[in-house]
């Protein structure tokens, strides 16, 4: 797989990547194992941009991804991330840290747990809204400095936020929810990436899973599994985005390729800049995504699934009103 560029700070990357938070918490439960063989899978592949974040388990999906990639650290790209603040004792419970303090000892925390000597792209995972950001950045600017860390990131931000941040030092990757029904980067967001030379990764490029089509009702959902308390799963909603998918898949089927690799076949032809990280814990699936670097659409096609799916026709928040509160800062 062609290597690219993922911001202006040197990192090199594969466009698609693989997000591992799924295999630790919120889709139901995970087997480690098989989780480290998709990783691997992903790996030989040359699906070699791993996401973690220190939140996710919380802190159990960094050392999942720490010991797949024991022996194969040169292979891959690693990203993590700091910032929202769980207790493992009561992990529902959130919480905003971008206090410079916090974030050197969640650096030093996750290159423990990942067991590597640096963190390739290193995000604040959510604004800290009671820390201004340039205190956050400068911390994290520190972490480069000392060689813990390549690259700097930032999830959800505004681009007011963006260009506080890039003052103080250049953010190369910008990760924001970003797919066929989630299109609201492409108005201001998209242009200050172009503008300032940032990578722009799409998180839940396939909708949290519902726009692979394997989601036929709300049942379908195990009982630990976050989407049953997510909007656009619920009630009327459920059924409304059910039709949106159904008209994707009728398009991928005439195209012949799967819902899924239509849906990230169409992200990645939106720029060369954004790096889309679906998540699975499944070799089948990591595949099927794969296989969506061989879709290409032509401009005709593009403007056909463009109005098939507008930005906005998703039906409900992508996030509860409390968790919509989180992003965008």
């Amino acid at each position: 797989m062609q290597l690219r560029n993922l911001g202006t700070q040197g990192l090199k990357t594969s466009q698609l990547g693989l997000g591992c938070m799924g295999m630790s918490e919120f889709y139901g439960a995970g087997d480690d194992a098989e989780s480290i063989r998709v990783i691997h899978r992903a790996i030989e592949l040359g699906v070699v941009f791993l996401d973690t974040s220190d939140m996710y388990g919380p802190y159990t999906n960094e050392e999942l991804v720490g010991k797949a990639i024991n022996g194969k650290r040169d292979q891959v790209t690693l990203a993590t991330k700091f910032g929202i603040v769980r207790n493992p004792t009561n992990p529902t419970v959130r919480g905003f840290n971008g206090k410079p303090d916090y974030v050197k000892k969640s650096c030093e925390g996750s290159l423990k747990r990942l067991k590597v000597d640096m963190i390739d792209l290193y995000y604040l995972h959510r604004v800290d809204p009671a820390t201004p950001i340039e205190e956050t950045v400068g911390a994290m600017a520190d972490l480069v400095k000392e060689g813990k860390v390549r690259a700097l990131g930032l999830s959800e931000a505004t681009p007011a936020t963006i260009r506080r941040a890039h003052k103080i030092h250049p953010v190369s990757a910008l990760q924001t929810e970003y797919s066929l029904w989630s299109r609201e980067p492409e108005d201001e967001l998209f242009a200050t990436c172009k503008e300032l030379g940032i990578a722009f990764v799409a998180y839940s490029p396939l909708g949290r899973g519902f726009l692979t089509g394997q989601i036929k009702k709300f049942e379908d959902f195990d009982l630990t599994d976050f989407r049953r308390h997510s909007p656009r799963f619920q009630g009327e909603n459920f059924q409304k985005n059910l039709n949106l998918v159904k008209t994707i898949q009728e398009f991928a089927s005439k195209k012949g390729c799967t819902t899924s690799q239509l849906a990230l076949a169409w992200v990645m032809a939106q720029g060369d800049f954004i790096f889309p990280i679906p998540g699975t814990k499944r070799i089948k699936y990591l595949e099927e995504n794969a296989g969506s670097l061989n879709v290409k659409l032509s401009n005709k096609e593009l403007a056909e699934i463009n109005a098939l799916s507008p930005q906005g026709i998703a039906a409900g928040l992508r996030y509860s009103e409390a968790g919509m509160k989180s992003v965008n800062q």
